[in-house]
Order: structure tokens, then C-alpha cells, then sequence
């Protein structure tokens, strides 16, 4: 079967992992609600949506990133400096334009990923090391630009402030941008041959280059789209809690990788899938919801939020193992 031929099958197939993901979702879910009534409710679903969105709109990017056998721990610090530097543009700036202040955050984002996409493509470092790295320098440049000083409410315009507020036909606008983002990196990636292109990179790069791909530019291509994300998520962010400050989003990549994990994206590259994605991160803003909900101790939390993502990965596993040895019996009759 050619490389073409494999990816194309492969996208065809429904995920078994989606299948366990989604019964471990609905019987947690239930298990929530039977201790709070209140976890179902439309006023908490919404506000839960809320809080995941800009994680899931991350998560599509970073998956991205590790389809290719890569991997990105400067989010945290670039969505820090794009956010920054959007709020210090409107900081005490009753005219200054939502929509400038967007493109500033996002071109930030794009230059950060662009600078990680050359050195993990063309410098050919480590993308552990190489975004290790960058995390460090952009936390720095978010400190030094703003002379380590917040920009708080007060110095923001409601314009700026009202970005993540917007409500359409019921819905907040940080979803729709989410809705957006994963609607679209579905199609990129399982309809165009770019998309195709991301994954035999992660599958096999020199099997790859063979048949014409050019790996470097594809590595470049995903650090970039995740900076563009980033940048985005950024002002989103700083719009959302109306608050930029120097350790924003401190260790949130942890969070963005989880989802993908959640979701079945292969740590080791070439595999997939964004409806995966959108489930991990499910999970995941249900997991931030619910624990605070149940009045569990602080102390407790992280400790709980572990566990559950374990249980999760672990039962996907099983799961997948037992739908794999009965097509295996299948094919062998």
C-alpha cells in the first residue's frame, strides 16, 4: 500500500478511542452530577465552555506540532508576550482598535512560532530543547516590554475588554473562535495535502522526503501555525480576565498537551485526530469545573485532576487493545 493510500485509510476509520473517551465523559459526567445537581445545568455547561475554549483552540495547534514528532512547551510564555503586547498598544488608550490589537497579538504569536520552526527545522535542534529554550526568552521579553509592570482593567478600553464578551445566537465568542479553529484544522488536516503532508512527517520524515515532502518547511509550517494560535489565544486570554501580567499562563502548555494526549494524538508523531482533540479537552474543562464544584480541597486537586487523566488514558488503551485483537481475529479468519 503506498504512503497516499495508508493516510487516506486511515482517515477513513472511526476512532476507537473517541468511543471510550466518550462513555468515560457521559459516566463522569453522571457521577458529577449525582454529587451536584447544579454541574448539568446550562449556566454551568456555558461556563465551562468558556473557560475550556481557549485550551481546545491551543490543543489544535499543539497537535499539529506533535503529529510531526515535535512538540512545543513556549506557549505559556508566547500567549504571555502576545497578550502583553496587545494590552500595552490599548493601555490607557481610550481610541485604540480591538481589531489592531488582535493583529499585534497574532503577529507576535507568528514570529515566535517561525523563530521555534526554524530551529527545530532548519537548525535541526530538539524540539524539547529548542522551545525549552524560547519559553525563557519570551517570558524575559514579556517582563522587559512592560518593565515589569501589569496592565490592569482601568488601563484597558471596553472595546479591547469586550472582545471576549461578545455573545452570537447565545454563545460566547471564545467558543465560536474554538468552534472555528477545530472545524478548520479538521479540514486542513484530513482534506488537503498539506494536511496528509503533516502527518507522514510524523510518521515516518525520511519516508517522506523520499516522496517529495518537504519535511523542514512542514516542521516550520506547524511551529508557525501554533505561534498564530498562540498569539490569537493570547489576547483572548488578556481581553477574558481584562489583566496582562509577566506570569500569565505559567505552565499552561501542560494543560494543551494533556488535551491532546486525552484526545489520542501519538506523543511519538504521525497520528491523530481532531475530534479527539475536542474530546480531551472536554475532558479536561470538566475536570476544572467539577472538582472546584464538589468543594474538594485545593490540596486535593491536582492530585485528583492526575488520577482521572490516567484513568481516562488508561481505559482508551484498554479499549483500543480490544477493538485492535478483534480486527486482528477478523483478518485472520
Amino acid at each position: 500500500m503506498t504512503l497516499s493510500g495508508s493516510l487516506k485509510k486511515r482517515f477513513s476509520l472511526i476512532g476507537t478511542r473517541e468511543i471510550g473517551m466518550i462513555l468515560f465523559i457521559v459516566l463522569l459526567s453522571l457521577a458529577i452530577q449525582l454529587r451536584n445537581n447544579q454541574f448539568l445545568s446550562i449556566e454551568n455547561l456555558d461556563d465551562m465552555l468558556v473557560n475550556a475554549a481557549i485550551m481546545g483552540t491551543l490543543a489544535i495547534g499543539m497537535m499539529m506540532v506533535i503529529i510531526t514528532g515535535g512538540i512545543d512547551l513556549s506557549i505559556g510564555a508566547t500567549l504571555a508576550l502576545s497578550g502583553m503586547s496587545s494590552a500595552l498598544y490599548v493601555r490607557g488608550n481610550e481610541l485604540a482598535s480591538p481589531w489592531i490589537a488582535l493583529l499585534i497579538g497574532i503577529g507576535i504569536g507568528l514570529l515566535a512560532g517561525l523563530i521555534n520552526g526554524v530551529l527545530v527545522g532548519y537548525g535541526e535542534v530538539l524540539p524539547l530543547i529548542a522551545t525549552l529554550g524560547m519559553m525563557n526568552v519570551f517570558r524575559g521579553l514579556t517582563y522587559i516590554i512592560a518593565d515589569g509592570a501589569w496592565v490592569s482593567a482601568h488601563q484597558m478600553n471596553d472595546g479591547f475588554k469586550a472582545i471576549a464578551f461578545v455573545n452570537f445566537l447565545g454563545i460566547n465568542s471564545l467558543v465560536w473562535v474554538a468552534i472555528f479553529i477545530f472545524i478548520l484544522g479538521a479540514i486542513f488536516l484530513d482534506y488537503t495535502k498539506v494536511g496528509r503532508m503533516i502527518y507522514s512527517v510524523g510518521s515516518n520524515a525520511e519516508a517522506a522526503r523520499v516522496n517529495g515532502v518537504n519535511v523542514t518547511g512542514i516542521k516550520i509550517l506547524v511551529y508557525a501555525i501554533m505561534g498564530t494560535i498562540t498569539g490569537l489565544s493570547g489576547v483572548l486570554w488578556v481581553s477574558k480576565y481584562a489583566s496582562a501580567q509577566g506570569d500569565t499562563a505559567i505552565g499552561y502548555e501542560m494543560n494543551v498537551i494533556a488535551a491532546c494526549v486525552l484526545g489520542g494524538v501519538s506523543i511519538n508523531g504521525g497520528s491523530g485526530k481532531v475530534f479527539g482533540v475536542l474530546l480531551g479537552t472536554i475532558l479536561l474543562g470538566i475536570l476544572k469545573n467539577a472538582l472546584p464544584l464538589l468543594k474538594i480541597s485545593p490540596f486535593w486537586q491536582d492530585a485528583l485532576y492526575g488520577l482521572i487523566i490516567l484513568i481516562a488514558i488508561l481505559m482508551n488503551t484498554i479499549f483500543k487493545r480490544m477493538v485492535d485483537r478483534k480486527n486482528l481475529q477478523r483478518r485472520m479468519i
